[in-house]
């Protein structure tokens, strides 16, 4: 094993310090692999914060392009990057953060033909896509892979965030078996978000990486955080493995990998970007 460098031992000193991380929790840090679909308003706190910890690999899945009006919950990005890549940009963000840091690119759309085998090079999966179709596509794969899955979502002023551990508690097809109608559930660019909220929501979500990596605390396995920030309150609501679901249940009946778009009635609706619509 090799030593740590004077320079790690200085930036992650506020690490090794806490006996719950200690120089082997930073080890683990700098070993393990995470993937983060979208690098939008919640992907930019969960790569900014995963880069400062030193994981090691962080892969990071989107197609899109800056914009200006990601700017204002977009934190991994800047003015100067409008028009450009979403990967790129998060990348040089990233690594200026902390060169120990190895950033894979996947500048692509996930879709059953290739989610597998991105996947397959990573430990866990941070799902912050802007549609349906991924998010089911993300979970799925990910129950069938046995990698571990943090969700979350994210409108106006709320959001939610839970832990998915494949054979340890119920999948997000246990929450919602079926995707609302369409337009039932508004998108950011219809209805809003606060950008702060994507950062408190985000943030819980790196902090809920770290902790399984460290191997450390109770993730939100089994439990929905509820987030409101006008009311700055949270909430907690049980949620339990239903034996019928069709990926993680006793029986099930989703053995193979289908793309969504037309079964969720959104072809053509976006890519793999933040997530910013709350599915409760």
């Amino acid at each position: 094993m090799t030593a740590f460098t004077e320079e790690q031992i200085e930036r992650y000193s506020r690490h090794i310090i806490l006996p719950e991380v200690g120089g082997k929790g930073q080890r683990k840090l700098l070993e393990s692999k995470v993937l983060v679909v979208g690098a939008g308003g919640l992907g930019s706190p969960v790569c900014l914060y995963l880069a400062a910890a030193g994981v090691g690999t962080i892969g990071l899945v989107d197609s899109d392009v800056v914009e200006l009006s990601n700017l204002q919950r977009q934190v991994l990005h800047a003015t100067s990057d409008v028009g450009r890549s979403k990967c790129l940009s998060a990348r040089e963000t990233m690594e200026a953060i902390n060169p120990d840091v190895r950033v894979v690119t996947h500048d692509l759309r996930l879709s059953s033909a290739n989610i597998l085998d991105i996947i397959r090079d990573y430990d866990i999966v941070v799902d912050g896509s802007d549609n349906f179709p991924t998010r089911y596509l993300v979970n799925d794969a990910c129950v069938m892979s046995g990698k571990p899955l943090s969700h979350a979502g994210i409108l106006r002023f709320e959001g939610q965030v839970t832990t998915i551990i494949p054979g340890q508690g119920p999948c997000y097809r246990c929450l919602y078996p079926e995707p609302p109608p369409p337009g039932m559930v508004p998108s950011c660019q219809e209805a809003g978000i606060l950008g702060a909220t994507a950062g408190v929501v985000g943030t819980i979500q790196a902090a809920e990486v770290l902790k399984l990596i460290l191997g450390i605390g109770n993730p939100l396995a089994g439990r929905l955080l509820l987030y409101n920030a006008l009311d700055m309150t949270f909430r907690e609501v049980a949620v339990v493995r239903q034996p019928e679901c069709p990926v993680c249940g006793d029986n099930p009946t989703v053995t193979e990998l289908i793309d969504y778009e037309e079964f969720c009635s959104l072809r053509g609706r976006g890519t793999a970007a933040v997530s910013e619509e709350v599915t409760s």
